[in-house]
């Protein structure tokens, strides 16, 4: 049998699950191919260019090795949380395969957004694909869909790829300014990874009551049901440091 052609997305890349040669099929017997499990995951990346995908600098070296997390799993207020992140890495691929996320909660500067972007990073680096937004960008990022051209990135094949992503990871729900407009987009995306048994990871600093004032008990209801509660305590890390 010839050799199978490389072509992209595949071309040049190793197989994230170590199961093929980079070409996204395995020679089986009899000469017979069949598709690489690594296949479906880079044509899922392929699909959903044009979201926020990149770990911001400041958190492209977080690690559980290295401070500010290595320092957060020393600290009594803080070291569960860090334990249930580390093990929703540990068993990504199951968590993200059966739709199963986080949801980190706390005062500002516990350190929830540093917790996400390691979760998120993790997923990245295991070949899945991810979609990386603070909530009020997300939002202003829909608007501009109106603008677009039906033939340009309009509001539905942005929602499409916001849906399509294995991990979405939105930060600062609660931050938005709260209007109808804002409870419909927020709810729609949420409703549409739930029934599709797809991974969502928030963070937020507002508690449970006052979530679901911001942005609407359905949303909130959705979130409990396909997110692990990951509550932050103690003070505020940044401020510590800054004195």
């Amino acid at each position: 049998m010839p050799a199978i052609p490389r072509s992209e997305p595949f071309a040049a890349r190793a197989c994230p699950l170590g199961n093929c040669d980079g070409s996204g099929w395995i020679l089986g017997p009899e000469d017979v191919a069949r598709p690489c499990e690594c296949r479906e995951r880079r044509l899922n990346r392929g699909r959903v260019r044009g979201v926020a995908s990149v770990i911001p600098p400041r958190y492209r070296g977080v690690s559980f090795d290295r401070p500010p997390v290595s320092d957060m799993a020393r600290d009594l207020e803080t070291k569960a949380a860090v334990a249930e992140v580390r093990k929703f890495i540990e068993d990504l691929d199951e968590r993200l395969d059966r739709g199963r996320g986080l949801w980190l909660y706390g005062d500002t500067g516990t350190g929830k957004t540093t917790l996400a972007m390691l979760a998120s990073k993790r997923a990245l680096e295991a070949g899945r694909s991810v979609a990386i937004y603070s909530l009020p960008k997300l939002l202003a990022r829909i608007r501009r869909t109106y603008d677009s051209a039906p033939t340009d990135d309009s509001y539905l094949s942005f929602f499409e790829r916001l849906s399509s992503v294995d991990l979405l990871h939105i930060d600062d729900v609660g931050a938005e300014k709260r209007s109808d407009w804002v409870l419909e987009q927020l709810y729609a995306l949420i409703n549409e990874r739930y029934e599709a048994e797809r991974s969502v990871l928030i963070t937020t600093n507002l508690p449970h009551d006052e979530l679901e004032e911001q942005i609407g008990m359905r949303t909130v209801s959705r979130l409990n049901q396909i997110c692990d509660e990951v509550p932050l305590f103690g003070s505020d890390q940044r401020y510590d440091k800054a004195l």
